[in-house]
């Protein structure tokens, strides 16, 4: 993977984010604030706990940081995989934020 083709896949994958947390305020009860600074969004809960999301560039991967611990995941056969064989970006991230909000929430692509 060149480098442009890990920043289209990792733009995408970080404006799905932003899309899913304004879109999870307004179907739900949850409270997510999310600020994006660059390669990096920040989602605080009404708790003000928080899940970081953040590119590493020069590996070519996204690094996901909640309660639970750290994550580290590369784009293979068109998903955004675990590094560790732990799962899916968006499938991790949905049961994250939702053990942090203590209520179910579903990020998904686009």
């Amino acid at each position: 993977m060149t480098d442009l083709e890990f920043l289209d896949h990792a733009e995408l994958l970080l404006l799905a984010v932003e899309q899913g947390c304004d879109r999870l305020n307004d179907e739900t009860e949850a409270d997510i604030d999310n600020q994006r600074t660059g390669g990096m969004i920040t989602l605080t809960f009404a708790n003000r706990s928080q899940i970081i999301v953040n590119l590493q560039k020069p590996l070519h991967e996204v690094w996901m940081a909640a309660k639970s611990g750290g994550y580290h995941y590369r784009w293979v056969d068109g998903a955004w995989q675990d590094t560790k064989g732990q799962g899916e970006f968006f499938a991790n991230l949905s049961r994250y934020a939702s053990e942090q909000a203590g209520l179910p929430l579903v990020f998904k692509v686009g």
